[in-house]
């Protein structure tokens, strides 16, 4: 009767156990490096997001003022009225952002005018926060 018994208790064999520990690290080899990729995707995305709304502010400025803001007075001019010529003609009261916010990486966005890429660039430098740089490193800007 003892024989019996215990041939009927089932369990998992070494072997069946060490063929979904082979099964998991396959799964996880191929997973991990694409789920490891999309922090620095969400960041390039919500950088591009930015860029796109401080070129929208940067536009209404420019309908309202006659042109964009020079490069000395940046970015700050869509926050606060610019007090260094050229003075803006039609500031809007509240101005054309809430605050400046810095890029994903906690840098300052840059601008410029005239800009290398077109009339104006406004541009992250990426995760290195140096100018140029390939994959995550890369600038991320106006022209894209």
């Amino acid at each position: 009767m003892q024989l019996i018994k215990s041939r009927q208790q089932s369990g998992f064999t070494l072997i069946e156990i060490m063929i979904v520990v082979v099964i998991m690290g396959i799964l996880a080899a191929l997973i991990v490096p694409k789920i490891m990729d999309k922090p620095d995707e969400a960041r390039a995305t919500a950088a591009k997001t930015d860029i796109a709304a401080i070129m929208t502010a940067l536009k209404l400025y420019k309908i309202d003022n006659g042109n964009y803001p020079s490069s000395e007075q940046g970015l700050q001019a869509l926050v606060q009225a610019p007090t260094t010529p050229p003075l803006p003609r039609a500031w809007k009261k509240d101005g054309y952002l809430d605050k400046l916010k810095s890029d994903p990486w906690n840098n300052p966005y840059q601008y410029l005018k005239p800009g290398v890429h077109g009339e104006i660039d406004v541009w992250s430098m990426g995760a290195d926060g140096e100018p140029g740089g390939e994959g995550t490193n890369a600038d991320i800007g106006s022209w894209m």
